[in-house]
């Protein structure tokens, strides 16, 4: 069964490669941002919990975030991608005690490397769907036309915080938080790199190789 860790720094493309990934291979596509809104939305305890950080303006402690993720976990029954999680050393750890405990087994972490300068065009050309949230980059995966979503004909913007100040400063947390990650996972032998700085659909077929191989195993 195929269960992934998505790795890279924002803007990188691994949201994009995740989600095309999971369609195309039938997996579930994780994402930490969608738990905690379901959560929330749902009232469990552990969403109620996180409601109040949030609302103080707080980020969510780790314990909490990894006991959606537990509780997630024990609903699935076919293979999924972690897409943008764990985030710092202390996720990392403890998904990896969750994980022993439920008997799960990681078929491989990839890392989309990408230089920080790429990062910060790429950035400052993304564009999403104000309808269906759909996500376009006018240089890597542009729409067919200018302005307009390819799935529902929504309009296109550009986020508030896509610019190179603010771009600039998530690439710093990034560095200090995320990193250290690749090194807990390649001394387990799992990471695989995968250059994100060329074509959407070349990324995208380094990547279905990385599955196929495990799926094969």
């Amino acid at each position: 069964m195929i269960r992934l860790i998505f790795l890279g720094a924002p803007g990188s493309g691994k949201g994009t490669q995740a989600k095309r990934l999971a369609q195309k291979f039938d997996l579930d596509h994780i994402s930490t941002g969608d738990i905690l809104r379901d959560a929330i939305k749902a009232q469990t305890q552990l969403g109620k919990m996180a409601r109040t950080f949030m609302d103080a303006g707080e980020l969510v402690p780790d314990n909490v975030v990894l006991g959606m993720i537990k509780e997630e976990l024990t609903k699935r029954c076919k293979g999924f991608i972690f897409d943008g999680f764990p985030r710092t050393m202390a996720q990392a750890e403890g998904l990896d005690k969750i994980l022993k405990e439920l008997g799960i087994q990681i078929s491989s972490v990839v890392n989309l490397e990408i230089a920080d300068s790429l990062i910060v065009k790429r950035l400052e050309a993304r564009r999403l769907c104000r309808n269906c949230g759909q996500e376009y980059n006018l240089e890597t995966k542009p729409p067919k036309v200018e302005g307009v979503c390819d799935l529902c004909g929504g309009e296109l913007y550009k986020r508030p915080d896509d610019t190179p100040e603010v771009i600039v400063n998530r690439l710093s947390v990034y560095h200090q938080k995320t990193r250290p990650i690749e090194e807990f996972y390649r001394s387990r032998g799992l990471l695989v790199q995968i250059d994100g700085s060329r074509g959407f659909d070349e990324v995208s077929d380094s990547i279905e190789a990385v599955v196929e191989k495990n799926d094969s195993v």
